[in-house]
């Protein structure tokens, strides 16, 4: 009797007001309206997006949250990228985090914070050692992310020191990085340039 009453619960209760789920192609057109009206047209000049253009973000790391009606409400992305170097001088493979929006009409309703949980989980899911980004200390602080491990890291271009944030994964994965943080992820593709027969 228990799960017919279970089954009629789940029967009857409002569908959630979104759902996280991975992004695909067909979501591309909607994201990027969503960073536009969100953090202006002007995103595109700082040093993380200057360091995630024209790369494909991290297998299985493009996540959006989706209203009721499947629209793209909110929108996070991880990027492939070597944070500086090590004591021995080898690359330390990380991720790059961002832009993370939510439209404007949705804010306050946790979408944010299920993107970034449902973004880490998959991250450390894949075997991935940490995640940098450059955002505001007070909202990233409760995920875990600190400024004291990219203190000897640098970005391209100008960037808040007081806001560029780690999150160690694995423990001890950026003890000792030191130097510039570059793009290592996959290159989008190159469109094929027809040529006329001679």
């Amino acid at each position: 009797m228990a799960a017919v009453l279970e089954s009629m619960r789940a029967l009857f209760a409002p569908a959630p007001a979104f759902v996280i789920d991975h992004e695909t192609p067909a979501d591309v057109v909607a994201r990027e309206a969503l960073l536009d009206r969100t953090m202006g047209r002007d995103r595109r000049k700082k040093s993380s997006e200057k360091i995630c253009s024209g790369r494909i973000p991290a297998e299985g790391l493009a996540l959006v949250a989706r209203d009721r009606a499947g629209h793209v409400i909110g929108t996070v992305r991880l990027w492939s990228i070597e944070a500086g170097v090590s004591r021995e001088g080898q690359a330390i493979d990380a991720l790059l985090l961002g832009p993370l929006a939510v439209d404007c009409a949705h804010e306050g309703k946790g979408i944010g914070a299920a993107l970034m949980r449902a973004a880490l989980l998959e991250a450390r899911k894949r075997g991935h050692g940490a995640v940098l980004l450059v955002g505001d200390a007070p909202y990233y602080e409760r995920f875990g992310f600190f400024a004291d491990k990219t203190q000897h890291l640098v970005m391209p271009g100008p960037f808040a020191r007081d806001r560029f944030l780690a999150l160690e994964l694995a423990p001890g994965w950026l003890e000792g990085a030191a130097g510039m943080v570059v793009a290592s992820g996959r290159k989008l593709s190159q469109p094929m340039v027809s040529r006329r027969a001679a």
